[in-house]
């Protein structure tokens, strides 16, 4: 059941329940013992018209339908029917009596974005950090810096609640925003309670998630030893909408027993790599001594040398890049240029909420500005200069890039028949965007968060014209402010509106 409802007091709405939902109806679903996402999962199609009922095939009809997968092809009209949880046909008219009708004519319809690096304990956090570097530079105005103010200071009083609700918003926001797969990687893991708690929040959200299991702090944090039982208590099949990977950082005491136990579970390993931490020559040792694989999802790959980056490209490790993060944090320049030089798998990132934003327009706007304002640069010096990204590059690593680099490409990231049916319709006849002329380009250099019109999860829709379904927001939001006033209070920490 879900964390914030009380089975035995009835009176209590259910966080996850839009408003007016019949309480008796989900109290006999939570009685099944279906699990913590019953909520979620089970009042999804409340507001949906008629005729979307459970197992009813769903046609998307008349839609630009922007497929990522070139032996599909791209259709400026086309339908795409689903069936379950799954794409079962892409073309430019598909005859589906039976199927519940989604009306796409003015609409982009695309594969939902994929985010492989989100830290969304910290959406309680969100734009306390806003002008914060990474690291104290000993500067007064960067006393407050994300090292020490939210790892050494705010993470270190979450409980198990504050957790649970941080994922749980941050899931739902992203959603809204049209992402629909994140890496949640939480350095938040004090205790098993607290790993349990994070799973909670992320099945309850209904979205499609790797739980990231990196470190915690404390007498009761069991990490990296507990990945065990994580594995097995909750991810035991690995056809479900939440599935894990093992957090690796080679700049903690005993990163060896956390890829030993990643790779003797069957774990993809994922690792921040940052040149400001120094990690540099530990990197490139463990490159040279071959421990390198495609398994590994480099987080970031700023200040490493020419060595370290051959060797995770013949590795064929992917690189996980957070590129407005990156500039506005002091992680050292975006490494885009490089990793397109090196033949490297590339996906797109948000990072942390408490200094930007998680919707993803945002990111592939940043990837692809900063990487043509270095080629323009070159260009205009009169030096050689490389191919410039577009619009669809950006797009690419949105969706295929992150599918690959979370070792999920077999199931998402592309309208492809047999995979599961995670997609986002982009209303392109909102005034921000009117008249379309170019897909790829209307979303990348058009768009924002308000344009995600529907969003469905393996089949499941998620958000109708607009509107989230499935949960209370204004409770879960009461619930959130909750939390980030213990935080504030825990962490000693003053909430000052107009600071710097």
């Amino acid at each position: 059941m879900c964390r914030l409802c009380d089975p035995k007091t009835s009176q209590f709405a259910c966080a996850n329940a839009p408003e007016g939902a019949d309480m008796a109806i989900l109290a006999g679903t939570y009685a099944t013992g279906a699990g913590s996402s019953a909520g979620a999962s089970g009042t999804a199609t409340s507001g949906l018209p008629q005729g979307f009922n459970e197992g009813r095939r769903i046609l998307i009809r008349n839609g630009a339908v922007l497929s990522m997968d070139s032996a599909v092809g791209n259709f400026p009209v086309g339908d795409v029917l689903i069936e379950g949880s799954k794409i079962v046909e892409v073309a430019a008219r598909i005859d589906a009596s039976d199927a519940a009708i989604i009306d796409a004519a003015g609409k982009i319809v695309m594969p939902g974005f994929i985010d492989t690096h989100h830290h969304q304990f910290e959406t309680a956090l969100r734009s306390q950090l806003a002008n914060a570097i990474l690291i104290n530079d000993g500067r007064p105005e960067n006393t407050q810096n994300y090292y020490e103010t939210v790892l050494q200071k705010f993470s270190m009083v979450y409980r198990p609640e504050d957790v649970h609700i941080s994922a749980l918003f941050g899931s739902i926001a992203q959603l809204d925003a049209g992402v629909t797969t994140v890496m949640d990687v939480s350095q938040i893991h004090h205790s098993p309670e607290h790993s349990d708690a994070l799973v909670d929040g992320l099945r309850d959200a209904g979205r499609r998630t790797v739980f990231g299991y990196f470190e915690g702090w404390g007498e009761k944090a069991k990490y990296p030893h507990d990945a065990k039982r994580l594995r097995e208590t909750h991810f035991s099949s690995s056809d479900q909408l939440v599935t894990m990977v093992m957090g690796g950082e080679i700049y903690l005491p005993g990163y060896e027993e956390s890829w030993r136990i990643g790779r003797e579970l069957g774990l993809p390993i994922a690792l921040h790599v940052v040149g400001t931490f120094g990690m540099q020559p530990v990197f490139d040792q463990l490159g040279a001594a071959g421990q390198f694989g495609p398994d590994n999802i480099f987080i970031h790959m700023t200040g490493m040398s020419d060595e370290g980056w051959k060797y995770a490209a013949d590795a064929g490790a992917h690189v996980s890049l957070s590129v407005p993060i990156e500039m506005q944090m002091r992680h050292g320049t975006p490494p885009i240029q490089k990793a397109m030089d090196m033949g490297m798998s590339m996906s797109l990132s948000s990072d942390v909420e408490c200094t930007m934003t998680a919707d993803f327009f945002t990111q592939m706007r940043a990837l692809v500005t900063l990487q043509r304002m270095f080629v323009n640069a070159k260009a205009l010096s009169g030096e050689e200069y490389g191919r410039m990204l577009t619009a669809l590059d950006a797009i690419g690593m949105a969706t295929m890039g992150g599918a690959k680099g979370l070792k999920l490409d077999r199931k998402i990231g592309s309208l492809t028949p047999g995979k599961e049916a995670d997609i986002i319709l982009l209303d392109a006849e909102a005034i921000n965007v009117a008249p379309l002329n170019n897909v790829p380009g209307a979303v990348v250099t058009l768009m924002e968060r308000s344009n995600v019109d529907t969003v469905l999860v393996a089949g499941k829709v998620k958000k109708w014209k607009g509107s989230l379904l499935g949960f209370d927001i204004a409770r879960l939001r009461g619930e959130l402010k909750k939390s980030r006033d213990y935080l504030f209070d825990a962490a000693g920490i003053e909430r000052d509106l107009f600071g710097h």
